[in-house]
């Protein structure tokens, strides 16, 4: 499956927004996942908050990349 990111053309009907096509349930699981990185970086009180979003960022994919290469 492709990832498709929001588009701001939000809909809310059936079971899959129009505007990306992702599942309402996968919208909201990754709504819960960035909004759990975010409370965890105000918890922390970082001063360097673009610094720290991109170390995430590039720590997500490697480890995404290094299963990649297992499977």
């Amino acid at each position: 499956m492709k990832f498709n990111p929001c588009i701001d053309k939000c809909t809310y009907e059936g079971t899959h927004c129009e505007g990306c096509g992702r599942s309402h349930t996968e919208i909201a699981e990754t709504k819960k996942l960035v909004m759990a990185v975010v409370n965890f970086a105000q918890e922390q009180e970082y001063e360097n908050i673009e610094d720290f979003a991109n170390a995430i960022g590039e720590s997500v994919l490697k480890k995404l990349q290094k299963s990649a290469v297992k499977k």
